[in-house]
C-alpha cells in the first residue's frame, strides 16, 4: 500500500517538500491616495483606506517594515475633466507622492498605475467620441499620446515600473517609446495584458471614484467568456509591443487563464486580487463565516499556484504579518 500520509504527518514534515511558498516580498500593496485631509474609510473594502500623504506614507512605512518591498499608486484628484489632465500633470497627486515615498524609501519598488479613469470626469480610460448609435465610445488612439505622457510623467516623479491598466489597443507600444524617447528606458512597463469586464471591480470603483457616467467599459475591457484565445492574443500583442510583466485581473475567477497565459511566456506573471475578491473575503470573514487567516493564506498560494510570480492584493498587509508570526513560532 502507498501512503502518501507519512509525508504530512507533522507541520514539519509537510514544510519539508512543499512546491508552493509565500513571502511579504512576492505582494504589491495597492493604495489610493487623495487630496483631502486625512484618511478616509471606504466602505466597500473594510480596512483600506483612501489617504492623505501623511497617512500614506505612514502606512507605506508599515509595508516596509513588514517586508512587503512593492505597492501601487491610485490616486483620486480634486480636479477631473474629460481628458484626466491631472494623471499626467507633473504635480499630480500620484506624482507627489512618488517623490515623497522614494525619498523616505529609496529601496521599495513604487509602481504608478498608469491609466485615466480615476482623472476624468465621465469615469472612462479614454477621451470619449460619439459612437454613432446615441452612445459614446473611448477614442482609442486620442488615448495613447495622453497615456504616454502620464508614463513619462511618473518616471519622471521616481515611479519604478509603470502599469498600463486602460486596455487601450496599442497603449504599451505608445508608453514604451514614450518612456524611451525621455530617457526612462530602464523604467519596466507591467502590462495589465489580460483583464476582463468584471464584476468584481465594484468596490475598487467607489474607492477611486472611477464608475463610468456613461456606458460601460465592455467594449475595451476582455469578455469574460471570451475564452483562451483571446487571453493569449491579448498578451502576446503587449509582449510585442514592449512589455516587461504580464498581469491576468481579475486573479480568483481566472486562474485557468492564468496559468495558460505563464505556460506561453516566459515573463513575470502577475495576479492581481482585485477589490471584490478581496471584500467578500473580508466581509465574510467579519461577519465570522470563515477563518480569515486561513482561507486568505489559502487564496493566495493559488495564485502561486496558477504561474503568479508577484501578487498584487489587499490582504498583504495582513498576509505579511501573518507569514512573520507563523515564521517566529
Amino acid at each position: 500500500m502507498q501512503r502518501p500520509r507519512r509525508l504530512r504527518r507533522t507541520p514539519a514534515l509537510r514544510a519539508l517538500t512543499r512546491e508552493i511558498r509565500l513571502s511579504a516580498e512576492q505582494f504589491i500593496l495597492p493604495l489610493f491616495i487623495h487630496e483631502g485631509v486625512g484618511d478616509q474609510e471606504i466602505r466597500t473594502m473594510p480596512g483600506v483606506l483612501r489617504h492623505d500623504l501623511p497617512g500614506l506614507l505612514a502606512r507605506v512605512q508599515e509595508a516596509h517594515d513588514l517586508g512587503i518591498g512593492s505597492i501601487i499608486l491610485f490616486g483620486i484628484p480634486d480636479h477631473k475633466d474629460p481628458h484626466g489632465s491631472e494623471a499626467y500633470a507633473g504635480g499630480g497627486i500620484v506624482q507627489k507622492a512618488i517623490t515623497e515615498i522614494k525619498a523616505r524609501f529609496p529601496t521599495l519598488t513604487v509602481i504608478a498605475d498608469t491609466c485615466l479613469c480615476e482623472y476624468t470626469d465621465h469615469g472612462h480610460c479614454g477621451p470619449l467620441i460619439p459612437d454613432g448609435a446615441g452612445g459614446w465610445t473611448v477614442d482609442n488612439d486620442a488615448a495613447l499620446p495622453l497615456l504616454a505622457q502620464t508614463a513619462v510623467s511618473q518616471a519622471r516623479a521616481g515611479a519604478d515600473i509603470v502599469a498600463p491598466s486602460a486596455m487601450m489597443d496599442g497603449q504599451v507600444g505608445a508608453i514604451r517609446a514614450a518612456l524611451d524617447a525621455a530617457g526612462f528606458s530602464d523604467v519596466p512597463v507591467m502590462a495589465y495584458a489580460v483583464k476582463y469586464a468584471s464584476g468584481y471591480y465594484g468596490p475598487f470603483r467607489e474607492a477611486a471614484g472611477s464608475t463610468p457616467s456613461v456606458g460601460d467599459r465592455a467594449s475595451y475591457q476582455m469578455d469574460p467568456a471570451g475564452g483562451y484565445r483571446e487571453a493569449l492574443r491579448e498578451a502576446r500583442l503587449d509582449v510585442a509591443e514592449g512589455a516587461d510583466y504580464l498581469m491576468v485581473k481579475p486573479a480568483l475567477a481566472y486562474l485557468d487563464v492564468m496559468r495558460v497565459v505563464k505556460d506561453e511566456f516566459e515573463l513575470p506573471m502577475v495576479a492581481y486580487n482585485v477589490s471584490g475578491e478581496y471584500a467578500m473575503l473580508k466581509t465574510a470573514a467579519l461577519a465570522g463565516m470563515l477563518d480569515e487567516k486561513r482561507t486568505v493564506l489559502e487564496t493566495l498560494i493559488a495564485f502561486r499556484r496558477a504561474g503568479a510570480d508577484a501578487i498584487m492584493t489587499y490582504h498583504a498587509l495582513d498576509a505579511a504579518r501573518w507569514l512573520r508570526e507563523d515564521a517566529g513560532k
